[in-house]
């Protein structure tokens, strides 16, 4: 038992050197229980702070081990579960030590684990190519075979392959996932690939900051930070919180979701009378986020007041835990003039930071010769009718020039297999319809079509390289999964992994005929800038929720928070 040895000191300090054993050996004989039992350690008052450093770090380098390539997207998920406060609890540890770039380091090594795997598996391998050609052949072979085998079920495959039994399968499986880590320890040992496809250290990650700063706010107990990183800064920088805390944020979790219990907030389309004599508590929420966490960190950078009506400064958050549920972008007290984030920045959101340097890794794309899928679901089978959407088709097309290549599937048009195969063809994809969050399995959540849903898995098993704008007008197609907070499990991450570099997506469901307008304001905006990738879509959605509250009235939280903008 890991408690009772904890218990007894000096068993304790026989152990410091636990963490010394070769990690692989510990994972495949003790599992999750080799972390638990570090973790467990790194907490005790008898190790000096160096240790405990030591100690979280060792926990961090066997999570990638536990959470194996070997095993499926699903079972990688359920084992996440168990490990969910690693990131925040490490990097409070490597705070309070004064070590960001440490904690920056661990924020991205344990968050979004499974998000990061897909990442690599799908990473560009032209300096492999120029320098050893077969290796890279193989290396990309094996790594479209793990990608495809982690995003099916084994039985699928099995019944698929026709003759496989379920444990051949999972071997299958386990033999591509050992081979892969067989070529990359081959690949490593060549001149100049050291660290080939190694998590990035600080000095890579802080290069994320392209278009504005990225702050990371992470909440631990009573802890509350944010690691700041800066354009053209190598260095990343701190601004403690304390007037927030872990226990903070998951009330204002619950007073969110009560919130939007109150408005009657179901799904696109459907409206719900408010009962009479419930307390809406939006408006004490977003104050608390913005004297707790928001406007501490805009007077850290300077940016109250401080910047022309025209231009405002460019803000990605990477918010972490209990933090990743709340709207950021809104934090205001609205009975004071000037108050409001949206007075001072553009607001978009990232949900690593390896995430926006992938989405930002290819050049700025020009609109005027892109090509344009709108998917527009008014008549759903056993769903709420959706008039708003043709009206919303008509304005993303009355916005397209005649270079522009326009495609827009409609009802009973828009089957799953149509539009994967078009989306595959286009370089932006509009979907307004239906969605919804699987809370049992986070993988089928996804957005409902003419002949059935079109969810998470199913896009993750494609690898649409090089996209660039993807707008879901739909509900919830950014609401996480509780059990899974840091690992950004929805439909816009979704999106993201499978190769859009700039999304426009919802928190909640928003009313049908709101979104008409956004979307006119969007594209109104993006086609006159002439190109995507650079902040220009969460600027465009700045600009188009400034309008929607011009029409419906600013303290109508529920109609114009829950749109986002996540990645370039």
């Amino acid at each position: 038992m890991i408690t009772p040895i904890l218990q007894d000191g000096s068993s304790i300090i026989q152990r410091v050197n636990f963490y010394t054993i070769d990690t692989q050996e510990i994972t495949l004989t003790c599992g999750i229980h080799s972390i638990y039992f570090v973790v467990l350690l790194s907490r005790s008052s008898l190790l000096d702070p160096d240790s405990r450093i030591e100690a979280y770090q060792t926990a961090i380098d066997l999570l990638p081990q536990y959470i194996w390539l070997g095993a499926t997207t699903t079972q990688r998920y359920e084992d996440l579960s168990m490990t969910e406060a690693l990131a925040v609890e490490a990097a409070t540890a490597a705070i309070r030590s004064s070590n960001y770039s440490l904690a920056l380091e661990w924020l991205e090594h344990a968050r979004c684990v499974v998000w990061t795997q897909s990442l690599m598996l799908r990473s560009p391998l032209d300096e492999l190519q120029s320098v050893d050609p077969d290796l890279k052949a193989q290396l990309q072979s094996v790594a479209d075979q793990l990608h495809h085998a982690g995003s099916y079920s084994r039985e699928s495959r099995a019944l698929a392959s026709g003759s496989m039994t379920l444990e051949q399968v999972a071997q299958e499986h386990r033999r591509l996932a050992k081979q892969y880590e067989d070529l990359l320890v081959q690949i490593r040992q060549l001149p100049g690939f050291d660290d080939f496809l190694r998590p990035m250290q600080a000095n890579a990650l802080v290069q994320a900051a392209r278009t504005g700063p990225v702050v990371v706010i992470t909440c631990y107990e009573n802890n509350c930070d944010a690691l700041l990183i800066l354009p053209g800064q190598g260095t990343v920088g701190h601004v403690p919180l304390p007037s927030f805390s872990a226990h903070k944020a998951q009330q204002a979790r619950e007073t969110l979701e009560s919130s939007l219990r109150c408005k009657g907030i179901r799904e696109r389309g459907v409206k719900v009378r408010q009962e009479p004599g419930q307390k809406d508590g939006m408006l004490s929420l977003l104050a608390t986020l913005w004297h707790d966490v928001i406007k501490p960190i805009l007077d850290h950078l300077g940016y109250i007041n401080n910047h022309s009506a025209d231009k405002f400064p460019h803000i990605t958050w990477c918010p972490t835990g209990a933090l990743s549920f709340l709207p950021l972008h809104a934090a205001g007290d609205y009975d004071q003039d000037g108050s409001r984030v949206f007075d001072h920045v553009i607001s978009s959101y990232t949900p690593t930071l390896t995430a926006l340097l992938a989405s930002g890794s290819s050049t700025t794309r020009s609109t005027s010769s892109c090509r344009i899928l709108a998917i527009g679901q008014a008549n759903t089978p056993k769903h709420s009718a959706l008039p708003g959407t043709t009206r919303e088709l008509a304005h993303i097309q009355s916005h397209t020039s005649s270079d522009v290549q326009y495609l827009q599937l409609i009802d009973s048009q828009a089957t799953v297999s149509s539009v994967l195969n078009a989306m595959e063809q286009h370089d932006w994809v509009h979907l307004a319809c239906h969605a919804h969050q699987n809370v049992s399995d986070p993988t089928k959540s996804g957005f409902f079509l003419h002949d059935g849903i079109l969810d998470l898995a199913e896009i993750n098993r494609r690898s649409f390289k090089g996209k660039g704008f993807a707008f879901l007008s739909a509900c919830q197609t950014a609401t996480g999964d509780d059990r899974l907070a840091d690992e950004a499990v929805h439909l816009a991450s979704g999106m993201l992994m499978a190769g859009y570099s700039s999304v426009i997506a919802t928190m909640w469901s928003v009313h049908d005929e709101d979104a008409p307008l956004v979307a006119d304001k969007v594209y109104a905006q993006l086609m006159k800038d002439g190109r995507v990738g650079n902040g220009e879509a969460g600027m465009a959605l700045h600009n188009a929720l400034a309008a929607l509250r011009e029409r419906v009235g600013e303290q109508k939280f529920e109609r114009w928070v829950p749109y986002i903008h996540i990645g370039s």
